[in-house]
């Protein structure tokens, strides 16, 4: 497949990029890995006019203590999140989400942002940034502002960034003592989860899912039933309520539902424990 013609633009810094989605606006996307957006215009599910690569904006590449929070640039690869001792120690989780994305090749390539702006409600590291109540910050020619997860992801591949937006920086509490789960179901190692499920216990318990509803979401009867005493076998008892799966050739919204339960059992008994 061939995508449709564009314009290529390499912006050397983040107000570079910025001005460049000014000047066009909706005609056209930042490009950091490409894992996202390539297989988007070969499929001309999106046709941008130009293509604003972001992928060399060294300074957007970090893990770095912020005190109560540890600050990771936009631009930072997956194997630099999974290997990162910081995390690891801090919020061992996201560390541990980031070894399930794609196989090495992507994880080497792909950005930790580029996953997040993308939006998709299959992909591993939402999750993760939901079920760790993480904000993102957005800079565009206003200045800055701090967005939380949990009202980052709007709709079908769709986020709160606006188009002259870009995403800068993921800040993550600290939560080194916490228990934690992720739970992945798929068909092979490297494939998209046909479920996925994501456990932080730190006080509350939050959790996230994958693959079951058109955003990232958080399972509101999970956390409910937690909240009001329930047990973790009756909490996963509810997992799929109030969530519209999807169905495809990897199962139907029945099938999905059903491992949701199973997922979500597995995690808080893992996170809980």
């Amino acid at each position: 497949m061939i995508p449709a013609s564009f314009d290529y633009v390499e912006a050397e810094n983040a107000d570079a990029a910025i001005a460049a989605l000014t000047e066009h606006g909706d005609e056209a996307k930042l490009m950091a890995g490409g894992h996202s957006l390539i297989p988007l215009m070969k499929f001309r599910l999106t046709t941008p006019q130009v293509v604003v690569d972001i992928g060399r904006i060294n300074d957007l590449s970090y893990i770095n203590d912020g005190g109560d929070h540890i600050a990771i640039g936009a631009l930072t690869r997956h194997m630099a999140v999974e290997t990162s001792d910081v995390l690891k120690a801090q919020a061992p989780i996201l560390a541990h989400v980031a070894s399930h994305v794609g196989d090495p090749s992507v994880r080497h390539r792909g950005t930790l942002g580029g996953s997040l702006a993308h939006g998709d409600p299959a992909s591993d590291l939402p999750a993760a940034i939901l079920a760790l109540n993480a904000t993102l910050v957005a800079k565009g020619p206003n200045g800055q502002r701090e967005i939380s997860a949990s009202d980052f992801f709007t709709g079908f591949l769709e986020t709160a960034l606006a188009s002259d937006e870009m995403l800068t920086e993921i800040r993550v509490p600290k939560v080194p003592d916490a228990g934690w789960s992720y739970q992945k179901f798929n068909r092979r190692a490297q494939d998209w989860a046909i479920v996925g499920v994501a456990a932080v216990s730190n006080g509350s318990t939050n959790v996230a899912m994958v693959n079951m509803g058109h955003t990232p979401l958080r399972s509101a009867a999970v956390e409910a039933a937690l909240a009001g005493g329930a047990s973790a076998a009756d909490a996963a008892a509810v997992a799929a309520e109030g969530l519209t799966p999807p169905e495809d050739l990897n199962g139907d919204a029945e099938y999905r539902s059903h491992l949701a339960r199973v997922l979500v059992g597995r995690a808080l008994g893992e996170a809980m424990s």
